[in-house]
């Protein structure tokens, strides 16, 4: 018999897949914001105040309410403070940490890298208890900052400053610039609180225009390492941290700073920090690539992208001009603008407050210093209630959160045989 034939339908029902397929249009580009916000600019920094006119005060909390933060994101403090950030920033564009030579210091930028070392000194002659093994903050700490108080009349001294009252008010900066004493954490408002110190050296003219690179590239830089030893040695919690999402447990300066450094850099790009030759080639003079070095060290995940979302984010820029005014936007919006941050800054009369800020007498709560661990206070001013929570933490829940630094040392000190617990998102 003869093979079958297979049948075939009639043309008429085959349906047409050109009829059916979607026609394949290009892409089209989202479209560029029509109004986008620019970066701040640099104002103009004002002469520092003649001596005369200057009646010192020991600096205090003056930002107890939204109406006070409202005033002084309006004041001449606000205005003088972004003149003296964001000019040191302008002032370290395209130069890395090792086109400033010690010999070129003056005096006084050498005195103030003296006065560091001293505070290194005191945290090697004062190390943590560690008979609890704990990786929230070491109490010993406090006993640190008891010496650099102790210390700090004649270190300020050496800086040229003999008035009494001017030291009083100068040295709270930097006291406070090492961490919170009952707390025992860090973060950028302690940071600020550096840069504000130099501010009033800047006012007392002790420090001048032509030390501003040197502010920066020596100066910050060792207050930069430092901090770490501190923060390595204490297991200084973060301050108001969220975690992953944040740019930085501690620190958030280098990255402005860093940025401006690699503004218009040749071959090094904002995807480089993925690159671990290039951290490590370029991290010591290009202090943007040395913290991203330096974050990547004590994070028990590894990858920036699982640890430090925002920093992989921002390597996406096409360049460090998007990066550097990205940075200028967030130092405004996340350290001046965040009421949680600034309900900590202090005013004297080298940063003074305006008339209708309130006063921590008229609020009816205590130095910060002075109050208890683990307290919280309500300020009820014009209406406005705020709550005081000693974790700093202010819109969060208050939840203490050891640093991934000490979770890092931790496991260092147990050796690669043994491993902590990983902190969610540490």
């Amino acid at each position: 018999m003869a093979a079958e034939q297979p049948t075939h339908p009639p043309p008429s029902t085959i349906p047409n897949l050109r009829d059916r397929l979607p026609k394949l249009e290009p892409r089209r580009r989202r479209a560029p914001a029509s109004n986008p916000v620019p970066p701040p600019e640099t104002p103009a920094l004002p002469p520092p105040p003649e001596a005369s006119s200057v009646s010192y005060q020991v600096p205090s909390r003056r930002i107890l309410s939204l109406k006070d933060h409202e005033l002084f994101l309006s004041s001449p403090a606000y205005s003088l403070i972004l003149a003296f950030i964001f000019g040191l920033s302008d002032a370290v564009v395209d130069t890395p940490i090792s086109k400033v030579n010690d010999d070129d210091l003056s005096p006084s930028v050498k005195a103030i890298l003296g006065l560091l070392d001293e505070a290194e000194a005191l945290v090697l002659a004062t190390p943590p208890d560690d008979s609890g093994g704990s990786r929230f903050g070491n109490k010993l700490f406090r006993t640190f900052l008891d010496k650099t108080k102790s210390a700090s009349s004649s270190w300020h001294q050496k800086l040229g400053i003999t008035s009494a009252d001017a030291v009083s008010e100068v040295e709270t900066y930097l006291l406070q610039s090492f961490g919170n004493r009952t707390r025992i954490d860090y973060g950028s408002g302690h940071e600020l609180n550096f840069m504000i110190w130099l501010l009033c050296l800047y006012q007392l003219q002790v420090v001048k225009k032509p030390d501003f690179k040197a502010l920066v590239l020596k100066v910050f830089v060792r207050y930069l390492t430092l901090m770490r030893t501190i923060q390595s040695t204490y297991y200084l919690e973060p301050a108001g941290s969220h975690g992953v999402w944040g740019l930085d447990d501690y620190q958030f300066l280098p990255f402005l700073f860093g940025a401006s450094q690699l503004l218009h850099h040749s071959f090094i790009t904002p995807l480089a920090i993925h690159q671990q030759l290039t951290l490590e080639e370029f991290g010591h003079d290009f202090m943007y690539l040395g913290q991203v070095e330096f974050v990547n060290s004590t994070k028990t995940v590894k990858g920036l992208r699982w640890h430090s979302p925002m920093l992989d984010d921002i390597s996406s820029a096409k360049n460090w001009d998007k990066v550097e005014g990205g940075m200028r936007k967030m130092f405004v919006a996340e350290v001046l603008r965040k009421l949680p941050v600034m309900q900590h800054f202090l005013f004297g009369s080298l940063v003074p407050a305006v008339d209708g800020m309130s006063t921590e007498e008229e609020a009816g709560v205590s130095r910060e210093e002075d109050e208890a661990e683990g307290g919280a206070v309500m300020v009820e001013h014009d209406g406005v209630k705020h709550l005081h929570q000693l974790n700093s933490w202010g819109d969060c829940c208050g939840i203490k959160v050891p640093s991934s630094l000490a979770a890092s040392q931790e496991m260092r000190k147990r050796g690669a045989g043994e491993t902590l617990r990983r902190i969610p998102f540490d």
